[in-house]
């Protein structure tokens, strides 16, 4: 990799799917093995311009997706609403007015949403009500409790 280039995550090449989503809150799904290159440059599934950086990658495991900003603004959509495409810009998953995209994840809405607080310890919201919404909105402060910079891991 060249030496300005960043590591979002690593993620095991198995059978699956994944949200790829950049800075400026835009998203969409791709097959692993769609993503799967043996170049040695690797392969781009998600097309950035200008400013714009590649900020998070989920592993599909649930049917609900969840997106939090850097003004720590947290909206929740359903998964269908995220088209799957071998590679392009992707859709707005979230807007802002200022800052960026922070973190996405996928999970399952009957188990609910679940983030890392200090030590490592998990807590969960079951009732996601106050977030719903349909994708491209701009959110709502997330719930007490919430980590500072806003990420779910």
């Amino acid at each position: 990799l060249p030496s300005d280039n960043e590591i979002v995550k690593l993620v095991l090449a198995k059978k699956g799917k994944l949200l790829v989503a950049a800075s400026t809150g835009n998203g969409l799904i791709v097959d692993i093995e769609d993503a799967l290159a043996q170049t040695r440059n690797g392969k781009q599934v998600l097309n950035l311009s200008g400013l714009t950086r590649a900020v998070a990658c989920s592993v599909i495991d649930g049917d609900t997706v969840a997106s939090v900003g850097v003004n720590r603004k947290l909206i929740v959509f359903a998964l269908n609403e995220v088209p799957e495409l071998a590679r392009g810009k992707g859709v707005i998953l979230q807007r802002f007015k200022d800052g960026g995209l922070a973190d996405v994840t996928v999970f399952d809405k009957g188990k609910g949403l679940t983030w890392q607080i200090g030590g490592g310890r998990n807590r969960s919201v079951a009732d996601l009500t106050p977030w719903l919404a349909r994708r491209g909105g701009a959110g709502k402060l997330p719930p007490n409790g919430f980590p500072r910079p806003a990420k779910f891991t």
